[in-house]
């Protein structure tokens, strides 16, 4: 888990900086707020960028500089975070969500459209190129 400041991801155009953090071993970064592209980009690779106002990030980078090594949970079925003594809710889309959730990217949501791509594929006049 990685809590940081506002804007996190400010000046990250590509999808590196999330996948960094991925192979770092983050899994999620909480924030007051993030570039639009990190985390658009993080939601894609598969890093969860977890919005709490500031108050709520002040007060775990405090539980974390008192108690080096506190747990802290997110929980992105209910939108939770939890720690010590803390707990507070987050919103996310509902489409990126579930694509978190179930491990989703771009070619795995195309896939699951394999049998309406195959249903037009086989209604297309054969005069067109063939597509595979």
């Amino acid at each position: 888990m990685l809590v940081t400041g506002a804007n996190f991801g400010c000046g990250s155009s590509r999808e590196h900086a999330p996948w960094s953090l991925l192979d770092a071993g983050f899994r999620a970064v909480i924030a007051p707020s993030f570039a639009d592209i990190f985390k658009s980009n993080s939601f894609r690779c598969g890093l969860l960028p977890v919005e709490l106002p500031e108050p709520a990030v002040r007060q775990l980078i405090g539980l974390a500089l008192q108690e080096p090594g506190t747990e802290i949970t997110v929980d992105l079925e209910r939108q939770r975070v939890a720690a010590s003594g803390f707990e507070a809710g987050f919103t996310l889309d509902a489409f990126y969500r579930e694509c978190l959730l179930h491990g989703w990217d771009e070619v795995a949501l195309t896939l699951r459209q394999d049998a309406a791509i195959a249903r037009y594929e086989a209604t297309r006049p054969g005069w067109l190129p063939i597509s595979r």
